[in-house]
């Protein structure tokens, strides 16, 4: 039983599908994926992201999100690590040497890998603290976190799809080395750029 009135699922709806389509550290990974790797061989790692945020939006419903409030540094620690795994990855992006024809050079992310990767990723966590606190009512509360993750999870599938679907589109743009070179290096800089809201977060409340 869950207490989510049809105007609050509508809502969460709508910011599921704005977080999840919008450009971040899975989408920009993911789009790399399938430019260089294929749709085929990026399924395993699409289905990691949907399922890592799923675990990781349970895990913040029923007592994660606490756990941070009451140690922030904790947070802070977590963010940092993120971060630095987020740069590293940038770097195997931007240095990829060129379109993979299941000859082995090169590999996509695996399942745990990509699952895994949700819980320092500092967009998902920013989407898993926002639906848990905005839509999910305390009454029948463990009810409404299960169905608050279901609905992201049938949102956010298709929406890590089409980003895949659109790095595959571009494979046939990107034969010549010098243009794959420029679109990985482009994504990888958008993967940096991605981490700009943490950075302020991490330094704004020192400096001011």
């Amino acid at each position: 039983m869950t207490s989510l009135t049809p105007e609050l699922l509508a809502a969460l709806a709508l910011f599921a599908f704005v977080s999840s389509i919008t450009p971040g550290p899975n989408n920009a990974m993911l789009m790399a994926s399938g430019a260089n790797f294929g749709f085929k061989a990026t399924v395993p790692h699409l289905l990691g992201v949907t399922t890592g945020f799923f675990v990781l939006v349970v895990a913040v419903g029923l007592g994660l999100g606490g756990l941070f409030s009451a140690y922030p540094e904790l947070h802070d620690i977590l963010a940092v690590a993120g971060g630095a795994y987020l740069l590293w990855l940038a770097w195997k992006i931007a240095t990829a040497k060129g379109i993979s024809a299941g000859n082995g050079a090169g590999k996509p992310q695996t399942f745990l890998q990509a699952a895994a990767f949700q819980w320092v990723n500092p967009k998902a966590w920013a989407m898993a603290l926002g639906a848990v606190t905005a839509y999910a009512p305390r009454e029948h509360y463990v009810a409404n976190i299960l169905v608050v993750s279901l609905i992201f999870v049938a949102i956010n599938l298709p929406c890590v799809m089409s980003w895949t679907g659109f790095g595959v589109g571009l494979r046939r743009f990107l034969d010549k080395p010098a243009v794959l070179r420029g679109f990985n290096i482009a994504m990888a800089v958008l993967l940096v750029v991605s981490l700009i809201p943490l950075a302020l977060e991490l330094v704004g409340p020192r400096g001011g």
